[in-house]
């Protein structure tokens, strides 16, 4: 368990390489999944936990740790699974996504593996139930690894709200973008949703994508019509970090070597948070950096960065 520890705590420079590493975990069942080592703060044995009425029902309890009073979700439950069964051999991994500390409840921890985005896909089409709360699936040592949407989870525990503020300045929005549209590329469908609900109030023309390498793509060919930039027709490029095939920091350095794409402003708007993204942010040539949700913090950079060309 310690070396597991270990390696969370130090592990986080293949970011922005289109590289990252998994913590490998275990359910209710034999399957097992992954979660990005730079989203988790701890793993630890399951502490005793306190119910709190009325508590939603994927909540097992809370737990008071280093200080700080944590939810702690069970994971299995909240994916239509069985609940986590003996707590007293059961382990918390605590992470942080969407500016929150939360607990996730797994019935074992496995180990951590280094992988590139491009090993990483989405999920077959057509999968319903369960295979709805994944976003990407790899193989590891011939066996198919999940890696689950927990901004889903999360959301259908506690809701975003999507409603820009009317005290947010968005009047030039419009006017900036003319007949442009703007670019949003993430794996999550509630996090898609979420950018679209928030800004389609503004009355602006979305294209919406799946991961890093179709957004290149769409670039690509979006640009072979424009006389000098994409920018002719793409006014912005709304880009989530953690992305199958391709992820957002790669993303950007891609965009910034072409020279018909390299004047396009991005946003990357993501759930990983901390200083060492503000300098990947940098180093790859993003334009801003704004943590998963916040509908007038998203509209206000819009605003900034369409109204600064």
């Amino acid at each position: 368990m310690a070396s597991i520890l270990d390696s969370v705590n130090q592990r986080t420079q293949l970011v922005g390489q289109n590289r990252l590493e998994l913590l490998m975990f275990k359910l209710a069942g034999r399957q097992r999944y992954g979660i990005n080592v730079f989203k988790v703060r701890e793993v630890l044995q399951c502490p005793p936990l306190t119910v709190i009425p009325r508590q939603n029902k994927y909540v097992r309890g809370i737990a008071h740790i280093r200080g700080q009073t944590i939810s702690v979700i069970d994971l299995s439950l909240a994916t239509g699974g069985k609940p986590v069964a003996d707590l007293s051999t059961a382990f918390i991994i605590i992470a942080e996504y969407n500016r929150s500390v939360q607990g996730f409840l797994v019935s074992s921890v496995d180990r951590i593996i280094n992988i590139n985005w491009a090993a990483i896909m989405p999920p077959p089409k057509g999968t319903g139930g369960k295979q709805s709360y994944l976003t990407a699936v790899t193989e590891i040592d011939k066996e198919l690894i999940e890696i689950l949407d927990v901004e889903k989870i999360l959301e259908e525990i506690s809701p975003s709200p999507t409603i820009i503020s009317s005290g947010v300045d968005t009047a030039t929005i419009s006017a900036d973008l003319g007949d442009r549209l703007i670019l949003i590329a993430d794996d999550s469908t509630v996090a898609r949703n979420q950018v679209k609900k928030a800004l389609e109030g503004l009355g602006v023309k979305m294209h919406l994508v799946h991961n890093g390498r179709e957004a290149l793509n769409y670039l690509q060919q979006v640009a072979k019509e424009c006389e000098v930039s994409v920018t002719e027709k793409v006014g912005l490029l709304i880009s989530d970090i953690e992305m199958p095939e391709m992820d957002g920091y790669t993303l950007t350095a891609e965009i910034r070597l072409d020279p018909q794409l390299k004047n396009l402003h991005v946003i990357l708007h993501t759930s990983l948070s901390g200083v060492f993204n503000q300098q990947m942010v940098k180093k790859v040539g993003a334009n801003d950096f704004i943590a998963k949700f916040n509908p007038d913090e998203l509209a206000e950079s819009v605003q900034k960065w369409l109204h600064a060309e």
